[in-house]
């Protein structure tokens, strides 16, 4: 290799442990997510769940539901860049993990090889993993949202009709 490849395979090399760490975190991420969903699942089936956006809609005096929906984007965001940014943090790190071993087969070391490539598919495997989990917890969830939206919306209608008549 010459002196600019060289410096381009050691720079990316650099972040190989700076994408692993944020896949962990991810995926670490996603875990919590997951088991925070499971118990407002069960508290929704059981109905003694506690309406966030409606307790947010009393106490900030949310003049209109694009406040209302402005709340549920913001809150959504987080799973939003999960999703999106795992799968590549898990392309990067495999591509990563690839160059080293390519050079390694290029020199017979085939266990050089297979170490590389544990790496790399784990990374990807752990990176899709945590983007799975926190796709599916943000689609049920912008549901429940927007179907509280709704109910709210309906509610303040029956509220100004019944005002209307008074």
């Amino acid at each position: 290799m010459n002196e600019f490849e060289s410096i381009l395979y050691d720079l990316t090399r650099f972040f190989l442990f700076p994408v692993m760490s944020l896949i962990l975190l991810s995926l670490a991420y996603s875990l919590l997510v997951l088991g925070s969903f499971a118990m407002e699942y069960v508290q929704r089936k059981r109905q003694v769940y506690v309406s966030e956006l409606a307790s947010y809609s009393r106490t900030e005096a949310v003049s209109n539901s694009e406040d209302l929906e402005l709340w549920i984007l913001k809150r959504l965001e987080k799973l939003r860049i999960v999703t999106r940014t795992s799968p590549m943090l898990g392309l990067v790190a495999t591509m990563i993990s690839i160059g080293p071993a390519l050079l390694a087969l290029g020199e017979g070391q085939v266990s050089e090889v297979s170490s590389n490539m544990v790496v790399a598919f784990s990374a990807v495997i752990l990176s899709l993993i945590a983007a799975s989990i926190t796709f599916g917890v943000l689609t049920v969830k912008r549901r429940f949202w927007l179907e509280e939206l709704r109910d709210l919306e309906c509610q303040d209608e029956q509220q100004g009709e019944a005002n209307a008549f008074s």
